[in-house]
């Protein structure tokens, strides 16, 4: 087999902490409409799964609800307002890209995420220019769980499927990372719900920090 010599990171929930800024967002809606804001240990698992879930867990009420695209507008408005206020890189991972980057090592990022939100974010966060591509939800006609977003990402960063990893914190993630027949990772600091079954995602391995990522790269 070709050795691994590109990491391919998740954005949410695997690469950054996220989820004060966008649990941050779904309170300040919530107090619009009066109501209290929900602690962030309730909505840190769900941020993974985007705005719509998010406020289907903040309203309880589903995506055909006549309220919820409103409601996600402004979710929306408001996150965009503090991107970055919060959200930093997970635990261990500063150092894990600069012992990459020192390796010569390719690394980049796959999300879901919109790029009119992902690009400003990892801006703010100086990720942007260090990163060797940026494939975002809506870069190619297809996202997550599809591996067209990850095939893409080979093409930028010049790098073959099979010498890629994949981390992620979602079954998706895992998904469209067998299916572009790249080495999977499930990261389990992410945001995964009680529900959640990392075991039975099909991941080629599991990782509980961003230094055991090193075990699977040359």
């Amino acid at each position: 087999m070709p050795k691994i010599n590109t990491i391919l990171f998740d954005l949410d929930g695997t690469l950054v902490d996220t989820a004060p800024d966008m649990g941050g967002a779904l309170n300040a809606v919530r107090i619009e409409r009066g109501l209290e804001a929900m602690p962030l240990d309730n909505i840190r698992p769900h941020v993974s799964m985007g705005g719509p879930a998010l406020i289907t867990l903040g309203f309880n009420i589903d995506t055909d609800h006549p309220d919820h695209e409103p409601l996600r507008q402004r979710f929306l408005h408001h996150y965009s307002q503090q991107l970055a206020s919060n959200s930093c890189l997970f635990s261990g991972m500063e150092e894990l890209l600069q012992t990459l980057e020192s390796r010569q090592l390719k690394w980049g990022i796959i999300t879901n995420k919109p790029g009119w939100l992902t690009d400003p974010l990892l801006q703010e966060l100086s990720l942007y220019h260090r990163s060797g591509c940026v494939v975002s939800g809506d870069t190619v006609e297809k996202a997550k769980p599809h591996p067209m977003p990850l095939l893409h990402a080979c093409k930028i960063i010049q790098s073959e499927p099979e010498e890629c990893l994949y981390v992620g914190d979602h079954e998706r993630d895992i998904v469209a990372g067998n299916a572009a027949k790249m080495t999977t990772l499930a990261a389990l600091w992410g945001y995964i719900t009680e529900t959640d079954n990392p075991d039975n995602w099909g991941a080629d391995g599991q990782v509980s920090h961003s230094e055991q990522i090193l075990d699977w790269v040359i």
